[in-house]
């Protein structure tokens, strides 16, 4: 089985590494700071248009393109070297993934490819491919 789609919207730049810990009676607390929780509920109401009819299982292979706005000295499909890491950006995507029931664990994504590009048209490209 294998789920692909692109979701037209201008990608979040916050990832799942900003969240914070605040120290209450004497405990750590953590908590998502608004930019954060913007960036999960958008991600959110984008990815429950996609949800597949039944849980993705087994080995999966999560390929995930973000494709920011152009910017002047940008052309279309230039590579993005700027934050966010492309390292730290999928966190909180196969979270909301997870959350939404695309699959029971993100622990079954064996192979991720990521990729970040300047684009005309921006947006986040999605294909999850069952590998057994």
């Amino acid at each position: 089985m294998m789920t692909e789609f692109f979701m037209p919207m201008k990608p979040p730049t916050t990832t799942h590494q900003e969240k914070q810990v605040a120290v209450i009676n004497g405990k750590p607390v953590f908590y998502e700071p608004e930019d954060l929780a913007k960036a999960r509920a958008k991600l959110m109401a984008h990815l429950s248009k996609h949800v597949p009819a039944g849980k993705l299982q087994g080995a999966l292979r999560f390929t995930n393109k973000w494709c920011f706005p152009l910017k002047a000295k940008h052309k279309h499909g230039d590579w993005k070297t700027t934050k966010p890491d492309v390292g730290n950006m999928s966190k909180l995507m196969m979270d909301c993934m997870t959350k939404l029931g695309y699959w029971k664990d993100d622990a079954y994504v064996s192979s991720l490819i990521e990729e970040k590009f300047w684009s005309e048209t921006p947006g986040i490209y999605i294909k999850i491919e069952e590998l057994n």
